[in-house]
This record gives C-alpha cells, sequence and structure tokens, in this order.
C-alpha cells in the first residue's frame, strides 16, 4: 500500500462490474457538486434485482444437479472447481485448481504448456498423457488439452498428480468428486441419549455449518464447504423407536447425514458450532417435556411461517450456530489486481498476488464463524476505487475489509479511516469523501478488536488511522489490514501458514464485536 490510497482491484461477478459501471456513468454529474450516491435507497426495485441477480455466483447457493464440481479441503482453503466434459472423460482447469493453494504462473510455447507451482515447475504437451514434474515423468489417465490458453487434467489423474505439486498427502473421493489435502478430514462422532427424551448429540472436531432440510420421517445436513467424512460406520442404527438411523454418503462434491426418525426434529447448535444436537420439534416435545437446553435453534422450514404469497420451492433452511434465519455478510477486498500490481515485494513478487491468497483465507475464517462473505476480487482483475466502494454499499454488508502487503516492517498493522472536512450531506445522498463519518466509531472498534486477536497470535500491531480510499467511502464498518513479514521474514508473506494465522485472528476480532456490527442500522 503505497501512501492513503488503496489502489484497485475487481469483482468475481462481471455482471456486477458492469452494473456498477453504468450506475457510477449515470452519476458522474454529482463529482461537480462533491455528491456520490453512498446509500442506494432511492435506486428502483428493478435495478436492485438486477444486482441481485448478477450477484448470485458470488452467493453460496446449491449448486444446480446439472452442473459438476470438485470440491477441494486444503488446510490453507475449501473451494470449488467447475468440472468439464471431454470426450467421455471430466476436466478441471489446472490453474483454477492450483491457484489457491500458491503461487503460479504459466506459458505456452513450442507446442508445450509450462507451469510453475511455488517452486515447482512442470511441463504437459497438449494431445499426451504424460507430463514432467521436477524432471521425472507423470503418467495422466487422459490427454491434457490447452483451450484458450488453459490447460485442462483429467479428474480421474487428480489422485497421483496433485502430491508431485503439493508435497502432502492428497486422499480423493473420486466418485462423490471430493479432494481432501493433507489432515482436514473431519469425522461426526454420533451419541444418543434418552433423558428427557430422545435425541440425537451429533460431535465434529472442529465448528461446522450444514444446510438443514426435513421431510416427513427424515432430517437431512448437508456439507457444502466442511470437509466432513463418513465415521467408521456409515450407516448408524440406534437401538431407539424415536431415532432410528444416521446414514452418511457423498456426491457431485458434498457431504450429506440424513437423520431417520418418527417424529420431527429441529437441530440446535452447541459448543462453538461443534455439536449438533438432533431433538423433537417444539410442537412435539411440548406434549411431553423439555428438550435439552442448547444454542442456536435452527427451525426446519417446514415448521417456519410463510407470507401470505410465498412459496417455498424446496423445505430447506441455512444452519447457522449464530442466527436461525441470515446470516451477516462480510465484504472481502482483496487490494490490487490486474494492471495495478501493488507494492513490489520482490523482484518476483507483487501486493497482488498476496492479497489474493490472503482474501480467500480470510473468507473460509470468516464463513466458518457463520458471515456470508462476499469477496470483491477472486481472480487477477482490476475494480475501480468506486466500483469496489458502490459494491460495498449495495450489498449492504456488516463490515469491509481491505486487505493489503508490505515487504518492510513486520507483523500488522490495522486502519480506520482518517476522515476529511465533511461535506454537507443532500437528502438521501451523503458526501462520498466522508460516507464513512457515521459508521467511523464502530469501524474503531473492529479495529480495536483485530488488533487484540492479532496480538494474542504474537504478531506485532500498529493501530493507525489514515485517509484511504475507499473507506472513505464506505457507509458501513471499514478498515484495512497490511500484513507484513513475520520472523521468517519476507517468505512469511507466501506462507500459508502465516496468512492464516493472521486471517483467523481478523476473523476473532470481527466475530467478537459481532453484536455491534449486526446492529447497525
Amino acid at each position: 500500500m503505497a501512501g492513503h490510497s488503496l489502489p484497485s482491484s475487481k469483482g468475481h461477478g462481471q455482471g456486477t462490474v458492469a452494473w456498477f459501471s453504468l450506475e457510477i456513468g449515470r452519476w458522474r454529474k454529482r463529482r461537480q457538486t462533491g455528491y456520490r450516491l453512498a446509500e442506494v435507497p432511492s435506486i428502483t426495485t428493478k435495478k436492485i434485482l438486477a444486482l441481485l441477480l448478477a450477484m448470485l455466483p458470488l452467493l453460496p447457493e446449491a449448486t444446480s444437479a446439472d452442473e459438476r464440481q470438485l470440491s477441494v479441503y486444503a488446510p490453507v482453503a475449501t473451494y470449488n472447481v467447475p468440472i468439464q466434459e471431454r470426450s467421455g472423460h471430466e476436466y478441471v482447469g489446472l490453474l483454477e485448481l492450483l491457484e489457491p493453494l500458491g503461487r503460479i504462473t504459466s506459458e505456452a510455447s513450442a507446442g508445450r504448456w509450462r507451469i510453475r507451482f511455488d517452486a515447482i515447475d512442470a511441463e504437459f504437451v497438449p494431445g499426451k498423457t504424460r507430463a514432467r514434474v521436477q524432471g521425472r515423468e507423470a503418467d495422466l489417465t487422459s490427454p491434457f488439452l490447452v483451450e484458450n490458453g488453459r490447460g485442462f487434467v483429467s479428474v480421474a489423474s487428480l489422485g497421483t498428480l496433485l502430491p508431485k505439486f503439493l508435497g502432502s498427502p492428497v486422499n480423493f473421493h473420486e466418485s462423490a468428486r471430493r479432494l481432501f489435502i493433507g489432515d482436514v478430514a473431519i469425522r461426526p462422532n454420533f451419541r444418543l441419549e434418552t433423558d428427557p427424551q430422545p435425541h440425537l448429540v451429533v460431535n465434529f472436531a472442529v465448528p461446522v455449518n450444514p444446510t438443514i432440510s426435513t421431510e416427513p420421517g427424515r432430517l437431512r445436513m448437508v456439507f457444502k464447504h466442511d470437509p466432513v467424512v463418513a465415521p467408521e460406520n456409515p450407516t448408524s442404527s440406534f437401538d431407539n423407536k424415536v431415532i432410528t438411523q444416521a446414514t452418511f454418503s457423498e456426491s457431485n462434491g458434498v457431504a450429506e447425514l440424513e437423520i431417520a426418525a418418527t417424529i420431527p426434529l429441529i437441530a440446535r447448535f452447541s459448543n462453538n458450532a461443534k455439536t449438533i444436537t438432533l431433538s423433537a420439534a417444539p410442537s412435539v416435545a411440548s406434549a411431553n417435556s423439555t428438550v435439552p437446553p442448547a444454542q442456536g435453534i435452527v427451525t426446519p422450514a417446514t415448521t417456519s411461517p410463510l407470507p401470505p404469497t410465498a412459496q417455498a420451492p424446496s423445505q430447506s433452511a441455512p444452519a447457522n450456530p449464530q442466527q436461525s434465519v441470515n446470516r451477516p455478510l462480510a465484504v472481502v477486498d482483496p487490494a490490487h489486481g490486474g494492471e495495478e500490481r501493488g507494492a513490489a515485494l520482490t523482484d518476483k513478487l507483487s501486493e497482488k498476488d498476496v492479497t489474493l491468497g490472503f482474501g480467500r483465507l480470510l473468507r473460509h475464517e470468516l464463513e466458518i464463524r457463520g458471515f456470508a462473505v462476499l469477496l470483491l476480487r477472486d481472480g487477477d482483475n482490476t475494480l475501480t476505487l468506486d466500483q469496489r466502494a458502490g459494491a460495498a454499499n449495495a450489498a449492504h454488508a456488516v463490515v469491509y475489509v481491505s486487505l493489503h502487503a508490505v515487504s518492510p516492517g513486520n507483523g500488522a498493522a490495522v486502519y480506520a479511516a482518517l476522515m476529511p472536512v465533511a461535506a454537507q450531506n443532500s437528502g438521501t445522498f451523503r458526501a462520498w469523501n466522508s460516507a464513512q463519518a457515521s459508521a467511523l466509531p464502530v469501524s474503531r472498534m473492529v479495529e480495536s478488536a483485530i488488533a487484540s486477536e492479532l496480538t494474542k497470535k504474537q504478531f506485532q500491531v500498529r493501530e493507525a488511522a489514515a485517509s484511504l480510499r475507499p473507506l472513505n467511502n464506505v457507509v458501513m464498518p471499514a478498515i484495512a489490514v497490511e500484513l507484513a513479514p513475520g520472523p521468517n521474514g519476507i517468505s512469511d508473506l507466501t506462507s500459508a501458514s502465516y496468512q492464516q494465522k493472521a486471517a483467523a485472528a481478523i476473523a476473532d476480532g470481527i466475530n467478537t464485536v459481532r453484536d455491534r456490527l449486526v446492529g447497525q442500522p
């Protein structure tokens, strides 16, 4: 980050960027008077609908039954890669697969397609079933393909190919399209209790966030982002007339636990979302006795009232350990991207490469704490400062986090905005360069909370206020975090463990002031 000007980056959804480009063009005449739209109450319903449709690819919705995907679970990231079919075989883009796991570059020349992943060099030949990784032969199950400059490898090759790049064990559930890197898998543990009423306690080693759905005789928990694998016995039968069986299955990148019961069940979260208790729904339990106390009740959609004109296409409800309806939305903004390289951290390492991986890790850490996350840049693209602030404001998020990296110094710096002399607001419009003013007290609270959590994780932390864009243009609580090297020097900036430790601290800090964020107007 140079001076006090936050550089540009680009959002994941091209439709979103195009929409904001159009709107900002229409608002340009307001620059002459110093005003810009910092809130969107005057935007028409039609435009809001267009924005929401454009943002759909960014939201964690269910995957279409016809859309095949590979789910990847690694210590540094959890993500999905689309699967393409070519000549009867399933393929994935190699760059898309490896990019979240490290720094990768590629080039094509003389009939060869070469990549460098961290310190590993590899060479592929289009149409051939053999590659070279670090000078050693590697067999592919189907020919390597290149389309529009992108290299594709067969899904069936991943179990043997990826360990050559990653240097860690890979467990590939090929039929279910689920790929586990390192020791990340978590197994559910069941315990049936009968006092005062039958209830099933499902424990996990780490927090989980499944989607819950019910139907007569069944409660289903679908794990789209959690590396849940089968227990020792995929089907567990219980000697009970109320809760009779638990069955694990997995397919197309997701895992599912199905609980069979003779009464309607609800799910309750406790133990920081590491425990899910399934017990009788209130209408059933009230006729008998009180169900065991727990935190975070999740009521299935079959028992939730709907507006008179609404129809429920599916009987599903998001299962969140903190909220029963919606997860608070956080905007994560990796600085730079595309033509904006940012600071030259080394002669080969650009700031934009560090912030992108850092942003993906922070997204994951926030999601497992119960936040929905809009990542403004999920590729090497560009987005203007105005587009970035406009996207955050229109999303009505509860917090905005801008991420930067710097090579001198050590630890991290956390910034809140230093407001300029504010121009006068006009109706629903706020002065663009002081839109942050009303949210600044909570922004400073978030800044302090994040700095405290970073300190707990042994980071040297500096708190500061600066006249930064786009912080000044954002109407919600907003902060910027600048990551500097740690005890191992510049190599820490590309270290997944170092970035993950910082991301976890930021997410912890935001989570500690969650109630204040959700309570913002």
